[in-house]
């Protein structure tokens, strides 16, 4: 019997068909039986406990549920305490509930794969469930092994507290729950070495991991948590892997790209793809809809009368161009080459203020933000004398960020 983990809060009850879809794969794709341990708190709604009960049942397979508000409660309002800006960050105190594994599943089971959301498994569980780890605490890929330098991306090993080479991410973790139980005191340190660091809580749980165990793991094949985003870098000719989908715009609904392709071939397959999704699904295209018309109509108000003007690096401008169909000498272009760019900007907007809005194509400038508050102080209005046109650079719609609707389905 393989024994896989999922931790999770799902405020909206959206959260839960990436673990459905994450399952099916599982158990579409893995030879041996298959448990599923479900760790959630008071978030997890009856519907969507009553679907992970109906995937499993299709399947033969068991799903366990634990409610960690009640299982934990203690321990959670520690963690709530010492990191009390979590849920208004990117993450939930879902991301803490691993921690409690150890403590909430039955004695017996000794090892557990445990998995974020965001993963399809086409490679058979069983592979990874055979690999021994003898003393160690994690069965883990490393940052390294999915190409990304861990000294530049976490705080942890730049100040060396943990080696590059052994940072390991956390989206999935075969974890020898014997020695987890027998470290308690390891991981309560780990939590307040990084609860007193605010420069450490970047991602909180994965750096208390790696705090406590980076000297304890068993470094596995990159195809057991293989980053979609760095794919190309990878192995891409390997068909069979755990890919994860790390990232807030790797998945969307382009399926023209085989990795967004793969995910929904596994989701249309679930209980949540049913009335209510499709539902959702029209209602955020809707909303898409909308936020596209309202800035176009503000743009077509500012610039009725006026002529065009635009901000552009100078690797940009046929850029420009082609997406603003315009002519050869029909608009101005200040090229932005260095920092005495801006002064040029803003003296060309001094001279034609009220004849011409300026189109600031870029958010950043010299890896520093666009200093839009120079244009307002020196009296420039946004909307008026000036748009931030940024986002209508973007020539291949592939680039659009559908991952906002995939979430909503």
């Amino acid at each position: 019997m393989i024994h896989v983990c999922f931790c999770f809060s799902d405020k909206k009850g959206r959260y839960s068909k990436f673990v459905g879809t994450a399952m099916l794969s599982i158990f579409e794709n893995t030879s041996a039986p298959v448990t599923t341990h479900i760790l959630h708190d008071n978030t997890l709604t009856q519907d969507n406990r009553d679907k992970f009960v109906y995937l499993a049942g299709q399947y033969a397979q068991r799903v366990n549920f634990y409610n960690v508000e009640e299982l934990c409660a203690d321990k959670l309002a520690r963690l709530k305490n010492i990191f009390p800006k979590i849920d208004k960050s990117r993450f939930t105190f879902g991301v803490f509930y691993r921690l409690f594994i150890p403590i909430v599943l039955p004695a017996e089971i000794s090892k557990v794969i445990c998995l974020d959301a965001d993963i399809i498994a086409t490679v058979d569980l069983n592979e990874l469930w055979e690999i021994e780890l003898g003393d160690k605490i994690f069965g883990v890929v490393t940052e390294a092994a999915n190409k990304i330098s861990a000294e530049k991306n976490f705080a942890l090993c730049r100040s060396g507290v943990v080696k590059g080479e052994d940072y390991f991410n956390n989206g999935v973790l075969m974890m020898n729950l014997d020695a987890l139980r027998a470290s308690e005191e390891t991981i309560e340190n780990g939590i307040k070495f990084i609860g007193e660091r605010p420069q450490y809580d970047k991602v909180p749980c994965q750096d208390i991991l790696n705090y406590c165990f980076s000297t304890r793991i068993a470094k596995l094949p990159v195809k057991f948590n293989s980053l979609v985003k760095n794919w190309s870098k990878l192995n891409p000719e390997e068909n069979n892997a755990i890919y994860h989908y790390a990232g807030g715009k790797i998945l969307g609904l382009n399926m023209s790209d085989n990795f967004n392709r793969l995910w929904m071939k596994y989701f249309l397959q679930t209980p949540w793809l049913d009335v209510d999704a499709i539902g959702r699904l029209y209602a955020a295209l809707m909303k898409v809809r909308i936020s596209f018309q309202n800035p176009l109509a503000s743009i077509t108000a500012t610039v009725s009368g006026k002529r065009r003007a635009f901000f552009v690096e100078p690797e940009k401008i046929e850029t420009v161009k082609k997406v603003f169909s315009v002519r050869a000498n029909e608009f101005i272009i200040i090229p932005g080459e260095n920092e005495d760019s801006i002064q040029s900007l803003l003296d060309t907007m001094t001279t034609l203020k009220g004849k011409y809005v300026f189109f600031i194509m870029t958010e950043n400038f010299f890896d520093k933000e666009f200093p839009f508050a120079l244009l307002t102080t020196a009296g420039f209005v946004e909307g008026v004398d000036f748009i931030k046109g940024r986002e209508f650079l973007a020539e291949n719609p592939a680039t659009f960020n559908s991952y906002p609707i995939i979430k909503e389905l």
